[in-house]
């Protein structure tokens, strides 16, 4: 196929995916499908592999899926056929439970020519706690209602049986009903929209297309990966608690850039967690989950770049199995989410090291995703919605600043308005915006965390905080730049009665309570001293910026002029500018003091020495192992790693066998 066919076609399948995610979001009843827009709609081919996506619409994360592996499980096909699954463990294709996964086959004469597929987020699939995910549950039994890969429709016939399993297992049938039938008929669009592009260009023409533009994406992203200097690059990041008030959850990376190809090897990350952290990847090489940060990496270098399953071919992943990134059955994978997030910021970290000139600071590294579970005093009635998710800021970029309220972290989740949200849901807004001073300082600020606050008014309304991290490990900032600010969660603030929350995601209110929630800023980029004045006093007026902080972080001095404005006071600023020492040579990462402090006892050597024990023991060993570790070396400071085994081994029956 020529390139303008080729074109043409690219143009005609991304349409095609666009009125499955418009048909989708304008008929969905619960909130976090048609406000937030947590879903995704794919076309892919007869072998499951995803060749058209939306950009309009719908999550970023699945460009790189494939069905394939689901797809097969089910084996015979006919017209009319839905398959459906939101079991993570069988064909690794959901991710998490409240994922349900459908795909429609499509025939031409007899002829299976591909597949319309996507995914909603339910708001609730039943399990432990309202919404389902909690990383305090530890297995996947603990997380709602399992469907392994089967049929929802057979020839045009729902199967009621099934589907009255699903709703008496969920809190709000009513709204996964509601989603699950906007589901088929975006399903139906995207069939309609496909035989209209077999009228247009054949059978034969239209398979040659998917062909052809998955092998465009391979080529454009193997040009990228030639602009990039061959070499190694390692980078490791944290995830604030690998459970409940548990310790720090390392991921690391060794990123292998050789010509076209890449390797991204995960060994080194922390074991398979006793708690739903986990992410479901099957060893999967090139598991979508794995490279979603590959492809905003692709895609901010190129943004012409086809957007299929083509971009995972020169990329490998190595996931060890037994560990956070690839758990072996019944680990517990609802809060899969915060740790993607944490790969991300991972994967950015990596690259920036191989090309630090194209690359911005780190994101917010999380986006909790607020849900509450309350009683509507007028109605009596219960009342199970989604919020509005809580995204921080963007990491500052090569030529500009990072986006506030809207980094790489959760950025395709759209606001709620407010007027929406106290319609539907029986609380008060007091609170929802930027966050001043929460961007890390730098000649490119990183970009601020987002503020929310409300209040309830019944009694045991119970709010999930989906993704609450970044309380203790900064988001950091790069070439200078100084990290964003820490994230923070408070009941009833400025009161008597507050309480910190942290990381936790779960909480129960009562009439009157008021629950605070702030996301990490982005990290900065450069020098703050290097920043523009005029740049600083625009943001103080803004609010972006306190003038506190323009004369400590920035060196820039002010003065308060008209109509709330703020003028530079350009001999001061000189003065002070001048006053403060220049680092010659700034560390490539400003990670912050608290995680400086954390890798003076656990640097590379301990965890090398860490990796290699835990690697050693059976998968059901390795948490405990890993926490019995961190205790003594914290009783004992200065206690080696292989001591401190050798101690453990030496007092844990089993533990030897």
């Amino acid at each position: 196929m020529d390139k303008v066919t080729l074109q043409v076609f690219a143009n005609h399948a991304r349409a095609a995916a666009e009125n499955m995610a418009y048909t989708l979001y304008r008929t969905a009843h619960s909130t976090f499908v048609k406000e937030t827009e947590d879903f995704t709609v794919q076309l892919v081919g007869p072998d499951g592999g995803v060749f058209a996506v939306p950009m309009d619409f719908g999550a970023t994360w699945y460009p790189g899926i494939s069905y394939g592996q689901a797809i097969g499980l089910i084996g015979d096909y006919a017209p009319g056929d839905i398959g459906f699954t939101n079991d993570p463990y069988s064909g690794y294709l959901a991710t998490h439970a409240p994922d349900v996964h459908m795909w429609k086959p499509i025939f031409h004469e007899g002829r299976l020519i591909c597949f319309a597929c996507g995914h909603i987020h339910n708001t609730d699939m039943g399990g432990a706690v309202p919404a389902s995910l909690s990383r305090t549950l530890t297995e996947i039994h603990q997380e709602g209602i399992r469907f392994p890969p089967m049929k929802l429709m057979r020839e045009g016939v729902l199967d009621e049986d099934l589907l009255r399993v699903m709703l008496m297992n969920v809190r709000k049938p009513e709204q996964n009903l509601g989603d699950l039938k906007a589901f088929i008929g975006a399903l139906n669009t995207g069939e309609r929209k496909v035989r209209a592009m077999i009228a247009k260009f054949g059978a034969e023409g239209f398979l040659a297309g998917i062909q052809g533009v998955q092998d465009h994406a391979e080529q454009q992203a193997r040009e990228i990966l030639r602009s990039i200097p061959d070499g190694r690059y390692v980078f490791s990041d944290y995830a604030d608690e690998d459970s409940a008030g548990g310790q720090p959850c390392r991921l690391a990376l060794a990123l292998t850039i050789a010509g076209d190809r890449a390797v991204l090897d995960f060994t080194g990350s922390d074991p398979q967690l006793t708690s739903s952290l986990n992410v479901p990847t099957g060893g999967n090489p090139h598991h979508t989950l794995l490279l979603v940060g590959v492809y905003y990496v692709l895609y901010t270098l190129n943004p012409r770049i086809m957007l299929n399953i083509g971009l995972t071919r020169p990329f490998t992943c190595i996931a060890p199995e037994g560990t956070v990134v690839n758990p072996v059955f019944p680990a517990a994978v609802g809060m899969r989410s915060l740790t993607c997030a944490r790969l991300r910021s991972l994967i950015f970290g990596a690259f920036s090291l191989a090309m630090p000139e194209r690359m911005p600071a780190a994101p917010a590294g999380t986006s909790s995703i607020m849900n509450i579970m309350t009683t509507d005093n007028r109605t009596r009635r219960s009342v199970l919605a989604a919020i509005n998710p809580v995204v921080g800021g963007g990491g500052g970029m090569p030529h500009r600043d990072g986006t506030n309220g809207s980094g790489a972290d959760g950025a395709y989740l759209k606001n709620t308005p407010i007027e929406i949200t106290e319609t539907e849901v029986p609380i008060q807004m007091l609170r929802y915006g930027l966050l001043p001073d929460s961007g890390g300082a730098g000649r490119m600020r990183g970009g601020l965390a987002t503020v929310m606050e409300f209040k309830v008014f019944a009694p045991n309304s119970r709010v999930t905080a989906r993704n609450r991290d970044r309380c203790r490990f900064r988001p950091w900032g790069t070439l200078g730049g100084q990290p964003g600010q820490p994230s923070d969660f408070i009941l009833n603030p400025g009161t008597a009665r507050a309480v910190v929350l942290g990381n936790a995601d779960l909480v129960t209110m009562n009439p009157g309570d008021v629950l605070h929630i702030h996301s990490p800023g982005g990290g900065g980029r450069g020098s703050p001293l290097e920043r523009d004045p005029a740049l600083v006093a625009r943001d103080v007026t803004r609010g972006y910026v306190s003038p506190a902080s323009a004369r400590a972080d920035y060196g820039v001095v002010l003065r308060e002029g008209a109509a709330g404005s703020w003028q530079v006071d350009e001999a001061a600023t000189a003065a002070e500018r001048a006053a403060r020492p220049a680092a010659a040579h700034p560390a490539h990462f400003a990670l912050g003091p608290e995680r400086d402090a954390f890798e003076q006892v656990w640097d590379s050597a301990a965890y090398d020495a860490l990796t290699a024990i835990l690697a050693a023991l059976p998968v059901h060993w390795r948490f405990f192992v890993k926490h019995r570790l961190f205790a003594m070396r914290q009783e004992a400071p200065g206690l080696g790693v292989a001591e401190a085994y050798a101690a453990l081994v030496a007092e844990t029956p089993g533990l030897a066998a």
